[in-house]
């Protein structure tokens, strides 16, 4: 996949007499099964020499327009874009956005990025995309401005998982409320794939190997943390040196309140089942699957390491 760093950049790449092309519109933080079905629509979409494209935004415009109101985004734009990829399109184009773009009429908008710039002959968008000046424009405005340009426009339906009394919508939103509140098995069924903590691992007070049970310390380049507790994990390593290694994993995420005073700062600490090795300085990408239990203070060393052992054996079968 091809990336540019703007739809200007994009077109310049293009040149006169290219082919059109099939553009996916959105934030896409998460990729999760909504966004995939959007996406999955763009590419069918392509006709003869046509490219599917993925239009995105960072920062993420939140962050201009109502920066207290910003969320906590999913993941860091790398691992976005490596995500946009696996999907199979041909381009991203990750459009910055900044108060001059967002300035742009929604019919600006339209004219000159995704006709002039992007070369689109077909749009793909969510029912509640908005774009332009003070989110003026709708889907009924690009359908509108689709027949006038030769644009077609396509609307994805929501996409849900699960029953028709339990299903849930996949949005990113949603998402970010289920991992925050711990319960990543349902993040996992929107996503269509674990939520993942990814870091360096960094020296830790090495507590986890004076009781038998080492920890991988990590600090997450990612904004949206999970509720403090334990969880069962799969740690991959993504360093270059071991990348696709798997282990199971139990995750620890919290202020460790058997050794650490009141008010700690949040750790996150992996136990690697069957693993023996160094890690400092190397990056982990923690997939955590479920949440087995709130983090809790033991009156005693010897009652952490039983309850340790515990969580390691649960581990091993959920993840076996």
């Amino acid at each position: 996949m091809k990336i540019f760093q703007s739809a200007a950049a994009f077109a310049a790449a293009r040149g006169r007499g290219a082919p059109p092309t099939s553009v996916a519109i959105g934030t896409f933080d998460g990729v999760h099964l909504g966004h995939q079905a959007l996406l999955a629509e763009a590419r069918r979409a392509v006709r003869g020499q046509a490219q599917s494209v993925a239009l995105t935004f960072y920062p993420h415009p939140a962050r201009v327009l109502a920066p207290a109101k910003a969320p906590p985004l999913i993941m860091p734009l790398e691992r976005r874009l490596a995500l946009l990829a696996d999907t199979g399109m041909d381009v991203t184009v990750v459009h910055p956005f900044t108060h001059e773009f967002s300035t742009l009429s929604a019919d600006e908008f339209i004219r000159d990025v995704l006709v002039r710039d992007l070369g689109a002959s077909s749009v793909v968008v969510g029912p509640d995309f908005r774009f332009g000046r003070g989110r003026a424009g709708d889907v009924q405005l690009l359908e509108t401005l689709g027949r006038e340009l030769s644009l077609s426009v396509s609307v994805i339906a929501p996409v849900t998982v699960g029953t028709t009394a339990d299903g849930q919508r996949c949005s990113s939103t949603r998402i970010r409320q289920l991992v925050e509140a711990g319960d990543v098995r349902a993040a996992r069924w929107l996503l269509g794939r674990p939520f993942e903590l990814e870091g360096p691992v960094v020296q830790g007070a090495a507590r986890g190997r004076d009781i038998g049970f080492p920890t991988a310390n990590v600090v997450p380049d990612t904004e949206l943390r999970p509720a403090v507790g334990i969880y069962a994990a799969r740690a991959v390593s993504i360093d270059g040196r071991a990348t696709g290694t798997t282990h199971p994993a139990a995750v620890s995420i919290g202020r460790n309140p058997t050794f650490e005073a009141q008010g700690a700062p949040v750790t996150v600490e992996a136990h690697l089942l069957d693993f023996a090795g160094d890690l400092y300085g190397r990056r982990l990408r923690l997939e955590l699957w479920e949440r087995l239990r709130d983090e809790q203070k033991f009156e005693s060393v010897e009652a952490l390491v039983a309850q340790i052992a515990a969580d390691v054996a649960r581990v091993r079968e959920l993840m076996s």
